[in-house]
């Protein structure tokens, strides 16, 4: 992979020699802009607004727009010598459990990788450390023009940094949530509850980008001359009105999409059991065990009263016959 800046990250009095590179790629698919009249590509030139010519990327630099709309050129020579330290250090300031970073200031990732046999005993060390103590390292450093920050967390046998925004730069949550005041009953929670529990975990690994997928077939198609597949009907869509309804049917769905037998007493139950095909027969089983067990009891009874009537008939047969005798 290539190196994208080269450092080294301070640890202590320890430095260790780093390059960094970056840990993620981009998989979308991208367009040109054409003339939708002739094909013809859509580009962009860079123009010299004083001498009304392009002019190339060489001749192109960086320049710091004043209040008064004047321009100051700076070369990076000028911000080469910048009085920070982390010019070309990641400077680890801290040591903080991982769930202290709040997800919203996570940015890019990049791997951290030891420049040369040197690095290899700190770089180690440093890794093994972050392993021991449960904790992710908090860094400063400067790319691209500014000073940002950093975290610094371990990812099989490498050291990952991720990109953090600074605390100043995630807005509040203001306005966002609902303004109106809403009461949620137990049985929807039981319920969202049995969704969630039906939904089930997922291994990231399965899932892909469909959309992209779909692109590539409508490119493939337009390349053969083939028309682009048809996107299918769009299902019926509402405003839903009850919540407690949409919640069962939800859990009907996602209970038949992994090949289990809906559980219709969901609703009723207030769906707190994830309950599996197995577990429905045996209710079944119970309840004809009942039957059964009704059934040979009335037999029972049936036949102990037709040998009460036998007998009490023979015993009237045989009373006159001793009076016949006496």
């Amino acid at each position: 992979m290539r190196s994208i800046w080269n450092g080294a990250i301070s640890f202590g009095l320890v430095s260790i020699p780093i390059k960094l590179v970056n840990a993620t790629e981009s998989h979308s698919i991208s367009f040109r802009q054409i003339h939708t009249e002739d094909g013809g590509r859509i580009r962009y030139r860079k123009f010299c607004e004083l001498e009304d010519r392009e002019v190339t990327q060489s001749e192109i630099g960086k320049g710091y727009e004043d209040a008064d709309g004047s321009i100051i050129p700076i070369t990076d020579e000028d911000l080469s010598r910048l009085p920070l330290p982390t010019a070309k250090t990641i400077e680890i300031v801290a040591f903080v459990p991982a769930d202290r970073i709040d997800p919203l200031q996570m940015d890019a990732a990049y791997y951290l990788a030891a420049s040369g046999a040197p690095a290899a005993k700190p770089y180690t060390l440093l890794r093994e450390a972050l392993k021991r103590s449960n904790k992710v390292a908090i860094a400063k450093y400067a790319l691209r023009g500014r000073e940002r920050l950093g975290m610094l967390r371990v990812v099989g046998d490498a050291i990952a940094m991720h990109g953090l925004l600074w605390p100043d730069e995630v807005r509040a949550p203001e306005g966002v949530a609902p303004d109106t005041e809403v009461t949620v009953r137990d049985k929807e929670l039981d319920l969202a509850d049995a969704l969630m529990d039906t939904l089930g975990e997922v291994d990231l690994d399965d899932l892909h980008d469909e959309y992209r997928e779909a692109v590539e077939e409508v490119i493939a198609a337009k390349v053969a001359g083939h028309a682009p597949p048809e996107a299918p009907e769009p299902a019926e869509g509402g405003k839903v009105l009850d919540l407690m309804a949409a919640l069962e049917n939800s859990v009907r769905a996602a209970q038949r999409s992994r090949g289990e037998a809906p559980d219709d007493d969901s609703g009723k139950t207030g769906g707190t059991k994830k309950r599996t095909p197995a577990a429905k027969k045996a209710p079944a089983k119970k309840t004809a065990a009942k039957k059964t067990t009704k059934s040979t009891t009335a037999k029972k009874t049936t036949k102990a009263t037709t040998a009460k009537k036998t007998a009490k008939s023979t015993s009237t047969k045989k009373t006159p016959a001793r009076k016949r005798t006496a």
